[in-house]
């Protein structure tokens, strides 16, 4: 059975819980990357992330450098944007055959998933979503204890 951790990161949060993780349960790793930069300043990225949310926008991809095909287990990673997953994640989960897969989403966020796990629920058609792993940072500083995130990781078949 191969594992995939598979992530989108826009500030390196999320990029680094997914490589903790990825090493715990000795999993191949692959980042989401959208073709369209992002904005550097916060306040402008948050106004268009919410606009985006709000619109159900999905941006152009890049391919990832595996092929999900062959991975019947799959971690996903996002950062929470506007109460739920962000929309490169959004792309993705669009490009995917999730039948007969076993997905473990986590979330990044500064406060509160939102409606992020019933998101991912609704989104994988098909597939197996378990329990949802919450990762709480502040700003860089990661509050949820790197212990939550091993016994979490804990449960991946």
């Amino acid at each position: 059975m191969k594992k995939l951790v598979v992530y989108y990161s826009f500030g390196g949060n999320t990029r680094t819980v997914a490589r903790k993780i990825a090493k715990q349960i000795d999993a191949d790793i692959a980042e989401i990357r959208t073709v369209k930069n992002y904005p550097d300043d916060y306040d402008v990225l948050v106004s268009l992330g919410k606009k985006e949310v709000e619109s159900g926008y999905v941006p152009q991809l890049y391919p990832l450098a595996v092929n999900i095909a062959e991975y019947d287990t799959i971690v996903l990673g996002t950062p929470v944007w506007w109460y739920t997953f962000a929309p490169a994640v959004k792309s993705f989960m669009k490009s995917v055959d999730w039948k007969g897969k076993t997905v473990y989403p986590f979330a990044t966020n500064g406060g509160w998933l939102g409606h992020t796990p019933s998101d991912f629920k609704k989104a994988i058609r098909g597939g197996k979503v378990e329990q949802i792993l919450n990762v709480k940072f502040n700003e860089k500083t990661q509050v949820t204890p790197d212990s939550t995130i091993t016994e979490w990781a804990g449960n991946i078949k």
